[in-house]
């Protein structure tokens, strides 16, 4: 595993130490970094206390001293009500960063950057590409939004996560995200639906993803998801409903912006239908479930 040791550790709170936040914390504490780690569930950030890292039962304690702040939560809806909590609001240090690595929406990302500027905390979004795996390996692809000399103090940290790129002001990382993440549901539903007409007509799903390997239509979900299709392996990476959740945060901002999004519209339904079947905490490669009993096939 490649680790970046920083020549001035820093003081890092980090909020969430979920399925991203578990390896991403272990990462900035193997890069020398001091981690004060916080989650709602706090046995998840207990995991951590044997790596060096301290945990605490509120995230205003986790914050209090940090230099860069985190953030790994749910949805926006999550990261208002503990980042804009008054305890913790308070708590953070004047001149202090939040990195909210977070997928929310992008009218949210300005509202808590507007909000942390007003008590001289100073705020970028920049959320993430490359799953748990990804994680693990710090090689995220990592999209942010915020101010560039802001980016250059994360960058110690984010040094130790992934590959980061500055797209444009407050919102933009989660504009970013929300292109990844259509890109990425849509191009699921591609595939599962063309190894289901393979299959449906008689040719052997693995062996057709092995043919049109290295064509055009090769991608990154071709090989990767498209061999859970293949394995039948629809253990939780990502999730349906966070797919899901992604798709209809795409649509929202769509509508805001004035923007017609008929496609990923489409994938929005079709991934609704597969969280209602009860695949939610399925992987979002189960899409290929779906789509093969609405085919009469499973």
């Amino acid at each position: 595993m490649n680790i970046l040791t920083p020549t001035e550790p820093m003081n890092i709170a980090v909020l969430g130490i979920g399925m991203m936040g578990w390896p991403m914390a272990q990462r900035l504490l193997a890069a020398g970094h001091r981690v004060h780690a916080w989650n709602r569930t706090r046995a998840k950030a207990e995991r951590l206390a044997p790596l060096g890292a301290q945990v605490h039962d509120h995230a205003a304690q986790a914050v209090a001293q940090a230099d860069l702040v985190v953030v790994l939560l749910e949805n926006g809806d999550v990261v208002s009500d503990v980042l804009l909590d008054p305890a913790t609001l308070a708590a953070l240090r004047p001149g202090s960063l939040v990195v909210d690595m977070s997928s929310i929406q992008p009218r949210q990302a300005r509202a808590h950057a507007a909000r942390l500027q007003a008590v001289g905390v100073a705020h970028l979004d920049a959320p993430v590409s490359g799953g748990t795996l990804g994680a693990e390996q710090g090689t995220l692809a990592i999209m942010i939004g915020g101010e560039a000399a802001d980016v250059a103090r994360a960058l110690p940290a984010l040094n130790a996560l992934g590959r980061t790129t500055h797209v444009g002001d407050h919102g933009s990382g989660q504009l970013a995200k929300l292109a990844n993440q259509m890109i990425v549901g849509i191009t699921i539903g591609a595939v599962a639906e063309a190894l289901l007409l393979c299959e449906k007509g008689g040719a052997d799903p693995a062996k057709v993803k092995a043919a049109i390997s290295g064509g055009f239509a090769d991608s990154r979900i071709l090989q990767v998801h498209g061999q859970r299709m293949v394995d039948g392996d629809f253990a939780k990476r990502g999730s349906m409903a966070v797919q899901l959740k992604d798709m209809r945060n795409a649509l929202s901002t769509a509508a805001e912006l004035g923007f017609e999004a008929p496609i990923t519209a489409l994938f929005e339904q079709l991934f609704a239908q597969g969280v209602a079947e009860g695949l939610a905490e399925q992987d979002q490669s189960a899409l290929f479930c779906s789509l093969a009993q609405r085919n009469g096939m499973r």
